[in-house]
Order: C-alpha cells, then structure tokens, then sequence
C-alpha cells in the first residue's frame, strides 16, 4: 500500500501507517544506486486509450455532459431504463423497486437496457450486504459479521456476491464502504467493516480483491461518513477533524482500498470545515485530496445528488446549480435515483445537460474538465468490453 502523498506529511501519518504498509527508508543516492539503462522499446499502443480518443472526437459537448450522468428509474419493465440509456447516459443504478423475483429476470432486464455493444452502460447497484442489499437472494455475509472475521473471510464474502452480481449483468457495486466508526450510535455504525482504521482498512483492502475480475469496485463515503455524525441523506453532517487527524484515522481504509485497486471512489455529502466548508461532493479541496495525496486516477463518482435537495438547505434547491458544482469541483459521474416523475425534483436529463452545457460556455466549467471526466467514464465502459472484442477494434 502506497503512503499517502503529501509535501508536509506528519509524522503521526506515518505512525498510522507503518500497520499497514510501513514507512522505509528512501534509497541511498549515488552511483551504486544509478538504474542501469536498458534497450528503448517503443511503446505499445493502448487499443482502449485509442478507442476512448476516437469516441470522443465524435461526440458533441451536448453528449458529453449527458456522458456523466448516472440515473435511476424505478420499476422492473426495462423501457424507462432503456430510454435514459437512449438519451446518452453512462449509468444506471438498480435499486430494489428494479429487482425481479429471480435471477432470469434481472439477467433480462439487465440485457434489454443494453445499446451500445462497443461501450456497454454501466449498471450499478448498492449491493453491500447485511443492512443495505438489493439482491433478496444474496445470502453472503454482511459488515456486522466481517468485523468480527479475519479479512479472508471478506474477501471471500465479496468475491461470492461479486460473482453473484456479474452473473445477472451488474457490473459495479456501490458495496465497499471505507468508512469508519466506533460509535454504536453512528448512523454509519452497522454497515463499517472495522472499528478503527487499521481493522477497516484490511477488509476494504480483501472486499477490493474479492471483487476483481467481476465487478467494478468502489469505496464509499469520500472523505469519512464515520467522522461525520448524522445521516447525509437528510442534512450534510460535519465532522470536527483537521485534516491531520484526517491523514491519520479515516483516510487510511480508503488509501488501502485505492491501492487494492478500486476502480471508483463514492464522495460523499460530507464537510469537513476544517478542510473546506462545502460538502466533499461539490468540493475542489476533497477532490484534490483524492486525486493528488490518496493517487487515486479512476472515477469520482457522487452519492445520490438527490440527497442534496432532500436537505432542504436553499443553497442545494437548484439541481442544475448542484450538477456543475460537482463537475466543477472534480466530479466525474453524477449518479441520481429519480421517481418515476423527475420533475417533481425540477431534473430532466436535457435540463442537467442544458446546466452543464451552459457552464462549459460560460467558462465555469472548463472544456477539460469536462473531457478528463467523460474520457474516464468511457474508459471504464470500454473496459466492460473483453480484451478479445477491444483487439479486434470491434
């Protein structure tokens, strides 16, 4: 596991750290330790990078900003879910009003919403086990017995329920939380896979290697939900750490979880005002954080944007204002579990597009923003492609 990176990191971090990872040494300079040169090959071509490059040129900024977006519509008939794939959006998330009686039936509903053969939608689902699963026959075991289990347990936990998802066409799982908490009372509290950081850490690290090669991993909730008493899908609960204490507790699940080789981090809405008054999901600080200290390079995904409004605060009403404020800040999936009428929360897929449209124009929103955050969404896609089908340059 990498240390965190950090231009002043204390030294209580690399005391946090040594359980998992150690604090060595740097190597000894001089000639002795010069790297010996080797024959220059030239590079070969990556056929993803390529394809991803080529997409792009073709898209429109329209289908761009419609690229980021991960949506929900309730109900087990795959036509309103078919129809946000058709209106250009990269995800969908299933929640229980989407689950069928039987594996068959998801399996279909999952292949029906299917359009696009060469960068197939991402489906996603909150699939943790224990207190939060959509799947009624995942019968693996959840946080509260994984805690009390040494981190094979989680691994082998997760690999099952991976295995059970990628059966029935989901390919990410929103299921690894990072989070941390000793607190009985915590909101948080039954769905943490360890009590300190260390513990936490280790079976984040087994859950990321149980779900390789069957589903997309992510860790969640971006900075700490731990830290944070109350519940984030009512208020943005605020946690009193600096961002040292940060460093040295809630920070460490997720750095084992990046280094395990997830490939989504979930933020969460979350401040630290210590670090930044803004909720990390729409914060450029936490984002930084993430990117440059934890070296996480995959996709930045949001908790349900939905949240935000269900607050009540004035300053989270306007949906549109929240979609670029995420993008803004470093975001690059916005995921939203909408009713059946989306209208009810003033969102539509063209009125989010429309937003960010209009702050890339502005200048808000820069047009690179936009293109790293939509060339990491497709590469994930492209990713879903097998290795024999992305070859041949399908």
């Amino acid at each position: 596991m990498h240390v965190i990176r950090t231009a002043a990191m204390p030294l209580i971090l690399c005391a946090a750290l040594v359980g998992v990872t150690g604090c060595a040494p740097t190597a000894p300079s001089g000639p002795s330790s010069a790297p010996t040169a080797s024959p220059r090959h030239p590079a070969a071509a990556d056929p993803v990078a390529e394809w991803v490059d080529q997409r792009m040129s073709q898209l429109s900024i329209e289908q761009k900003a419609a690229s980021l977006l991960m949506l929900h519509a309730p109900g087990t008939d795959p036509a309103p879910l078919r129809a946000l794939v058709d209106a250009g959006v990269s995800g969908l998330i299933l929640m229980g009003d989407n689950m069928p009686a039987t594996p068959p039936e998801l399996s279909a509903l999952t292949e029906a919403v299917q359009a696009d053969a060469e960068a197939p939608v991402l489906v996603g689902i909150d699939e943790e086990g224990g207190e939060v699963q959509r799947l009624p026959w995942d019968d693996s075991a959840g946080a509260e017995q994984l805690r009390a289990a040494p981190p094979p347990v989680a691994q082998e936990a997760f690999g099952s329920r991976a295995a059970a998802l990628s059966a029935v066409g989901v390919d990410v799982n929103f299921g690894i939380v990072a989070d941390v908490t000793a607190d009985p009372a915590s909101f948080i509290a039954g769905r943490v896979l360890g009590g300190d950081p260390h513990a936490a850490a280790d079976r984040v690290a087994a859950a990321v290697a149980g779900e390789r090669g069957a589903v997309l991993s992510t860790l969640k909730h971006f900075p700490g939900h731990g830290a944070a008493p109350g519940d984030s899908h009512a208020s943005v609960p605020t946690a009193p750490l600096t961002i040292d204490e940060w460093r040295a507790g809630p920070a460490i699940p997720f750095a084992a979880g990046i280094d395990a080789g997830a490939e989504l981090v979930m933020t969460g809405h979350l401040a630290y005002p210590a670090v930044d008054a803004a909720p990390a999901s729409l914060s450029p600080e936490w984002h930084r954080i993430l990117r440059e200290e934890l070296g996480f390079d995959g996709v930045v995904v949001t908790d349900d944007m939905l949240m935000l409004q269900h607050n009540g605060l004035p300053e989270y009403a306007d949906a549109g204002e929240n979609a670029v404020r995420a993008v803004e800040a470093g975001s690059d999936l916005l995921l939203y579990v909408l009713p059946a009428d989306p209208s009810e929360f003033g969102i539509s897929v063209e009125g989010l597009v429309g937003s960010l449209v209009a702050a890339v124009g502005s200048g808000r929103v820069s047009a690179q923003r936009l293109d790293d955050a939509v060339e990491r969404v497709l590469t994930l896609r492209r990713g879903l492609v097998s290795p024999s089908d992305v070859g041949s340059g399908e």
